[in-house]
């Protein structure tokens, strides 16, 4: 059992990317905490130097809660094709270049697949939730689908319309809020932090 989060706690996520607030926010609902942004805080990122998710969201976390004084909660995720051994995975995000620009990452992305029949991908979300004293706890959440091209839907964010689930027909990037948040990496892993936490059923 993760140490628990009480109803109106300041709660920084730390990230700068409004996308990823406005869905993190949304999957916090049930614990009822006050979310602000790492950005909205001024805070640096820190570089993202682990070999794997849980490792950077960890990174991201403690440094959040360390600078604000505050309980964090980090987010590192990616997206894996298996044509491409696993890539981008960790590095997902660079491969946006310095601007951000996911077409230019999912371009890539279909460049490299190039003739492979193997169309197989995922994404895995992992969370890490710290506190200014060090103490952490991790959740991990994968999703298995296949990686389509062209690009589909504007909602979302990052490589989400080029994603579409096991089962689905919709990529990412085409469903509602509340459809991709029932079934995506984030949720599998955001469900595990609202049980630890005590905030499912609430």
């Amino acid at each position: 059992m993760a140490r628990r989060l009480p109803p109106g706690a300041r709660l920084v996520i730390a990230t700068h990317n409004p996308g990823k607030l406005r869905e993190i926010s949304d999957l916090l609902a049930p614990l009822g905490v006050d979310c602000v942004s790492a950005g909205a805080l001024g805070l640096a990122e820190p570089e993202e130097t682990a070999a794997d998710f849980v490792g950077n969201a960890r990174l991201k976390a403690l440094a959040a809660a360390r600078a604000a004084g505050l309980p964090s909660l980090a987010d590192d995720s990616g997206f894996s094709v298996a044509a491409l051994g696993g890539a981008p995975g960790v590095v997902s995000a660079r491969w946006a270049g310095p601007d951000k620009d996911f077409s230019v990452a999912m371009a890539r992305v279909q460049a490299e697949i190039g003739a492979s029949a193997d169309r197989r991908a995922w994404f895995t979300a992992a969370l890490c939730l710290a506190w200014p004293d060090g103490e952490t706890a991790t959740f991990l959440g994968r999703v298995e689908g296949t990686a389509i091209w062209p690009p589909r839907g504007t909602r979302g964010f990052g490589y989400d319309p080029i994603f579409v689930p096991l089962g689905g027909s919709q990529t990412y990037g085409e469903m509602e809020p509340a459809q991709k948040h029932a079934t995506s990496h984030r949720a599998r892993a955001f469900a595990q932090l609202l049980v630890a936490c005590g905030g499912a059923g609430t």
